[in-house]
């Protein structure tokens, strides 16, 4: 009788367990993101709230609505954006000034054009709702657009990527192939 490779089993056997291991993990992230997406969901039913003077990655108000008082249009940048009618082109969002200083400011997606031009704006009230900004945690998504722009795409939940269990299956595929060739290799080491 032929005896098991301590050293490759002990490898294999853990490579399989932590596959494993991230499956369920992706499975229990899977819930989560369903939970939160539910909440986001809720939240343009709920009462307006303050703009964020300094946001919390780890509870941003997503998708609730709100107002912002920019005093003063401090700079632009243009991203790749989609118009109310699902159009391409570039959403121009201002940083602005909300004090007297102090503080972040806000990021306002004052709208959408064909153009990447920064729009002439110096500021105002502006109402609308809170979105995800990859580099200021949240910005706000301007209802009404500013300066000649057009209504860019209201946040949607549909926009954050909800792919867990997909994740999760190609852990437990990984596992399952990682045992197989396991198995595989013991069958031919022990033919010879």
């Amino acid at each position: 009788m032929n005896r098991l490779p301590v050293v490759a089993t002990f490898i294999a056997l853990t490579a399989i367990a932590t596959m494993i291991g991230l499956g369920i993990w992706q499975l229990q992230r899977a819930e989560w993101k369903d939970e939160l997406l539910a909440t986001y969901a809720t939240a343009r039913d709920q009462p307006a709230i303050t703009y964020p003077s300094v946001p919390v990655a780890g509870d941003p108000p997503y998708f609730r609505r709100s107002t912002v008082n920019c005093l003063q249009v401090l700079g632009w940048r243009a991203v790749s954006g989609r118009n109310a009618k699902g159009e391409s082109g570039w959403a121009h969002i201002a940083h602005c000034r909300t004090s007297g200083g102090e503080g972040p400011g806000a990021q306002i997606v004052a709208g959408w054009s064909r153009s990447s031009k920064n729009p002439e704006w110096t500021g105002g009230i502006v109402g609308g709702v809170i979105a995800p900004d990859s580099q200021y945690i949240v910005r706000l998504v301007a209802n009404d657009p500013v300066a000649g722009l057009t209504q860019s795409q209201p946040p949607s939940t549909e926009d954050i990527p909800n792919n867990h269990i997909a994740y999760a299956v190609q852990w437990f595929l990984f596992a399952a192939i990682a045992l197989i060739i396991y198995i595989l290799a013991l069958r031919l080491r022990n033919r010879r």
